[in-house]
C-alpha cells in the first residue's frame, strides 16, 4: 500500500509538472500570436477626418477606420463623419496613413451608409492598401480574449496606432429599456423601435477616437467587430448620469453586410 500511495502522488506531481509546462509555453505563444496580428493589422489601420488647406492644422482628424476589400475601401462609424463638408473652404474627406509625423492625406468619399448600426464605407484614391481579413462574429463567445487597434490621440501628435487588449465581457442588446419610460431618450426609444441586434461590450477601455477601430481574435489576426464608443454607449447608458465608459463593438457581419449591399468584393 505504501508503495501505491508513494506512486499515486509521483503521478499527482506529474501531471501538475505538465500543466505547468504547458502554461509557461501557452503563454508567451499567445503573446507571440498576438505581436504578429498586431504587426500586420497595422498596416491596414488608417486615420479618417477632413482637410481644409486654410486651417491650422488642415488636418482635422475624426475616427479610426481600416481597410477592407481589394484595398481600396476603408469602414469606420457613421457617426464620426461630418454631415456636409464647406465647399467654400475646399473641405475634403480624407483618411490619413503613414507613420509618426510622416502623414499622406488621400481624398475619400462617402460609398455607403449603415445608420442603423452605425457603419460607413469608403472610396479613397490611390494606391491600394493591405486590407484586413473579416472573420465570423456570430462564433464569439462571452470571455474570449479580444484586441483592437486605433488612434486615440487623432493626428495631430503624429500617427501612431495603439492597440488594447481584453475579453468580452457581455454580449447584450443595442438599447435596454429603462425601468422608468421617461428616462429614455428619443435616440434610445427609436433604436428600441428598430429591429434590435446584439454588440459586444469589452472591459478593454477605449477612447472617442478609436471609434471605427477593428476588433479582432489576437491568435488569428481576423476582424470581428468594429469599436464604437458614442452611437451604443448613448443607447445602453442613457438612464446613467455618470456613464461608464465601457467599451463596444458592433459585431463585423453588419460590416460584411453592407460591404455586400455596396457590390464591393473581399480580398
Amino acid at each position: 500500500m505504501k508503495v501505491m500511495a508513494r506512486f499515486g502522488a509521483g503521478n499527482s506531481l506529474l501531471r501538475w509538472a505538465t500543466v505547468a509546462v504547458a502554461l509557461l509555453i501557452a503563454a508567451p505563444a499567445r503573446s507571440t500570436d498576438l505581436a504578429d496580428a498586431v504587426a500586420k493589422i497595422k498596416s491596414s489601420i488608417v486615420a479618417v477626418g477632413t482637410v481644409q488647406p486654410a486651417r491650422q492644422p488642415s488636418a482635422q482628424f475624426l475616427a479610426t477606420g481600416f481597410v477592407v476589400g481589394q484595398g481600396s475601401h476603408a469602414i469606420t462609424n457613421a457617426h464620426g463623419l461630418p454631415d456636409l463638408l464647406d465647399p467654400q473652404t475646399k473641405e475634403t474627406l480624407a483618411i490619413f496613413i503613414g507613420r509618426g509625423k510622416q502623414i499622406e492625406s488621400r481624398p475619400a468619399t462617402k460609398l455607403a451608409i449603415d445608420p442603423i448600426h452605425d457603419l460607413a464605407l469608403l472610396k479613397f484614391e490611390g494606391t491600394p492598401l493591405p486590407p484586413v481579413r473579416l472573420g465570423e462574429s456570430k462564433a464569439l463567445r462571452e470571455g474570449q480574449e479580444v484586441a483592437f487597434t486605433g488612434f486615440p490621440l487623432g493626428v495631430v501628435l503624429g500617427l501612431f496606432p495603439v492597440t488594447h487588449t481584453g475579453i468580452i465581457s457581455a454580449i447584450s442588446p443595442i438599447a435596454i429599456p429603462a425601468a422608468e419610460a421617461g428616462l429614455l431618450d428619443g435616440s434610445t426609444l427609436k433604436r428600441l423601435r428598430q429591429e434590435p441586434y446584439d454588440v459586444f461590450q469589452l472591459d478593454a477601455t477605449a477612447y472617442p477616437g478609436n471609434s471605427g477601430s477593428p476588433l479582432y481574435e489576437p491568435r488569428t489576426g481576423r476582424v470581428v467587430g468594429v469599436i464604437n464608443k458614442v452611437f451604443v454607449q448613448e443607447s445602453k447608458e442613457a438612464a446613467l448620469e455618470k456613464p461608464s465608459g465601457i467599451t463596444y463593438a458592433i459585431p463585423i457581419r453588419h460590416a460584411q453586410a453592407l460591404l455586400k449591399r455596396a457590390g464591393v468584393p473581399g480580398p
